[in-house]
């Protein structure tokens, strides 16, 4: 079964910095929540279609996968798709797109994935993946919004 996320967030800060934030593979590290043991293996350069990324996951306390994304497609302060290689989905294709708004900028998740094991895979999707994958998301808001508070006068400060 394909099963999809989609989220949406306001970023008070110009595209080109909000672009240049996300399209630098490590700064996904902060973006993970910590008790994923998220790590980058290695350390990647810009991003450019076809550039392969290698992670580590924690899936459970104690059991570590590795995560193989390849970028599938780059155009500047719109969009970027990863793809998973290797990984615990089925498949996994996300894409991450950006557009100038007044204020700021608008960045947009949308993400189509599927499990593996069939029937197993939607029992544990249901029972547990669902949720984690839900989490890592609200997450993520979290740590954009810490990344670009907005200041009282309406504007933004970005965290350092």
């Amino acid at each position: 079964m394909i099963r999809s996320l989609h989220r949406e967030q306001f970023v008070p800060a110009p595209l080109r910095e909000v672009w240049d934030f996300f399209s630098t593979p490590l700064n996904l590290n902060g973006l993970t929540p910590p008790d994923m043991a998220f790590t980058i293996e290695g350390e990647p350069g810009p991003m450019f279609e076809g550039q392969l990324i290698a992670y580590r996951i924690g899936i459970a306390p104690g059991i570590r996968l590795r995560w193989l994304t390849e970028i599938k497609h780059v155009k500047d302060q719109v969009k970027f798709v990863d793809e998973q290689r290797l990984g615990p989905y089925r498949f996994w294709f996300h894409e991450h797109s950006f557009s100038a708004v007044e204020g700021g900028t608008q960045v947009t998740d949308r993400v189509t994935y599927a499990m593996p094991f069939g029937p197993l895979g939607s029992l544990v999707h249901a029972l547990w993946v669902g949720r984690q994958l839900r989490a890592i998301f609200d997450y993520r808001k979290i740590a954009v919004a810490r990344q670009w508070p907005e200041s009282p006068e309406g504007g933004s400060t970005q965290a350092s």
